[in-house]
Formats: structure tokens, C-alpha cells, sequence
């Protein structure tokens, strides 16, 4: 997806950008082109491994408040899902973090999106029930610090407690549509209330664990299986949204590859993995919040990334059905 803020190197100026911070060259294959935010390359490293370069923003590149610093964000899970034992969440590794950039492994296999329609029958069930324990490993890891929102500190978002920390993640979004003149087709007010009205569910979270809160099929790699093997997810990938808070947030993109209702195959493999997941009334209001919450980022970061056309549309009907959901909650 193009977005402005993609900053694009030479394959001169990407080897010497590496050389200087990495100590190693590489030589430039191609651009990978799915990312939405930061810009991607496939590389090959002097000694000879594949890996992927991703490149941050420009410092004048046109960012929201929750996006500052957020590679480092990215670094940071990684650091601490490989400490995890036993693989227990798939990720690439991380080579080499810098302040402009990361270094990363390359997976095996290919986006669940791109090769969903070739696995075979009764496949999917099975993913969605790896994907679910995955998920629940995921969420077993917590700040150091006990704080709630995004951990980069240029972001300036975080909290002692889970309501504090969500209001402000939401006051951060509402300022940027200001700021981006971003059309919200729903008066501020109004998200600000439901937002305090949802409180006495929010503060039912008093633990914080780390929420990818982008796990479409686009950011799961699977490997399709054939004769000598079943297919299995081989990697988690892009945890740029990565925040501290509630692991039910989590659900929100996930229900965009398939049921992540009680009864699905994603429920069955999180809790057999040790996972809570208990639909009370109170869990189904901050699933709404955080169905308000994603839409209403999507919605604003379409004007600073200069997207419009479907995909803004596609934003502006998710936030108003989120919208129509929290109003039926009363």
C-alpha cells in the first residue's frame, strides 16, 4: 500500500545506511510492497543471508501522535518474544536495530491473505486454533514497568491504569482528526462519552500485557504444508501497534481472518493455551470501545498517509457501525 510516509533509499544509500550503523552491507533484491507505514526491502546481507530492511518515516514525515517512535516499539517485542521459551510465538529475528531502521530474518512461508485460497480443506480450522494458543503466549508477556499504553516514550501515552491509558489514546486520535481535518461523520462529543461510559468495564483491566492489535491474515505467515507436512503458522510480523493494555483488544483484528467469537477455533486454541477468555457483558462493552477505538484510527490516519478512494470508505463504514454498536449498548 503507498503512504506517505514511506522514505525510499537508493540501493547505494540503503548499503551505506547499514554499513554505518550495522557494520554490514547488502545488496538491494526488491521493495516489498504490502506494508502500510514504514517502507520494506528484501535484501541480501554481505555474509550472504536474505533479510528484510524495515526503514522509519523521515523525521518530517506526516505521523500521528501513537506513531512516534514506534519502531522502536517493534524492536522491543521482538526482543521479547525471542525470550520466550521455545519459540513459543514464531517471529523472525532480529538481526540488528537502529534508530532509523531494523534488520530482520526472513520467514518461512507467505501471508495467511495471500495463500488462504490454496490450502487445503479443513486447513483453516486447524490455523485458527494454532493462531489462538500463539495469541494466548503473546499475551502472557508484560511491561516492566506494570504501565498501560503505548510503550514509546515519544508518544507520551501511557498510564497507571487501563481507563486513563484508553482515554488518552483516544484524546490522541481525536486531536490528530483535528489536526488532519479528518471527517468523522460523529461528533467528538459524543466518542468522548461513550468512551467514559464504557469505564466501569475499563477498569476491569488491572493488568497489562502486550496487545499486537494488527493481526489480520496480512501479518500471519503460514506455511502452506504439502505431502511431508500439515500447514502451520510460521511467524507473527509488524507489531508497529503494539500497546500495553487489555489482551480482549485483541480480538478486534482478529475477527477480520475468521470467528473470534466464544465458540470459534481461535477461542478453543487460546484458552486450551492457558488464555482467559470469559465473554461477560463487561468484556462485550470493551470490545466495543476497542471496535471504536481501530476504526477511528484507521479513519484518521487516511488523511496523513493520503489514502482515500475504497479503503476510506471501507474506514468510514467501520467507524459508523462501531458507532451504531456502542449506541445499542445504551
Amino acid at each position: 500500500m503507498e503512504s506517505r510516509t514511506k522514505r525510499r533509499l537508493t540501493p547505494g544509500e540503503l548499503d551505506a545506511l547499514l554499513r554505518d550503523s550495522a557494520g554490514t552491507g547488502c545488496r538491494l533484491e526488491h521493495e516489498l510492497t504490502d506494508g502500510w507505514f514504514n517502507t520494506a526491502y528484501r535484501v541480501r546481507l554481505d555474509d550472504g543471508r536474505p533479510a528484510v530492511v524495515k526503514l522509519a518515516p523521515s523525521s518530517d514525515a506526516p505521523v500521528l501522535r501513537h506513531e512516534r517512535g514506534i519502531l522502536g516499539t517493534e524492536a522491543m517485542v521482538y526482543r521479547r518474544l525471542a525470550a520466550l521459551p521455545d519459540g513459543a510465538v514464531p517471529a523472525p529475528e532480529l538481526l540488528h536495530a537502529g534508530q532509523e531502521f531494523i534488520i530482520l530474518s526472513v520467514l518461512e512461508g507467505k501471508p495467511w491473505d495471500q495463500v488462504g485460497r490454496h490450502l487445503s480443506p479443513g486447513t483453516e480450522p486447524a490455523l485458527r486454533r494454532e493462531l489462538g494458543g500463539i495469541t494466548a503466549r503473546l499475551h502472557t508477556v508484560a511491561p516492566a514497568d506494570g504501565r498501560f499504553g503505548y510503550p514509546a516514550d515519544a508518544s507520551g501515552l501511557s498510564a497507571a491504569d487501563w481507563h486513563t491509558a484508553f482515554t488518552a489514546m483516544v484524546e490522541a486520535l481525536l486531536d490528530d482528526a483535528e489536526r488532519w481535518r479528518s471527517p468523522l461523520d460523529v461528533r467528538p462529543s459524543e466518542l468522548r462519552t461513550m468512551v467514559s461510559e464504557g469505564g466501569h468495564a475499563l477498569a476491569a483491566v488491572t493488568e497489562p500485557r502486550l496487545v499486537h492489535f494488527d493481526l489480520w491474515p496480512g501479518n500471519i505467515f503460514v506455511h502452506p504444508g504439502d505431502g511431508a507436512g500439515r500447514a502451520r503458522i510460521t511467524g507473527v510480523i509488524d507489531h508497529e501497534r503494539a500497546f500495553w493494555g487489555d489482551p480482549a483488544a485483541e480480538l478486534v483484528s482478529l475477527a477480520f481472518g475468521g470467528d473470534a467469537g466464544p465458540d470459534g477455533d481461535f477461542a478453543a486454541g487460546y484458552t486450551e493455551a492457558g488464555g482467559d477468555l470469559d465473554f461477560t457483558p463487561a468484556l462485550n462493552h470493551r470490545l466495543a470501545l476497542y471496535r471504536l477505538y481501530l476504526a477511528l484510527l484507521l479513519v484518521v490516519e487516511c488523511a496523513p498517509r493520503g489514502y482515500g478512494g475504497d479503503h476510506l470508505a471501507f474506514c468510514h463504514r467501520m467507524l459508523a457501525d462501531a458507532v451504531a454498536g456502542l449506541r445499542a449498548l445504551g
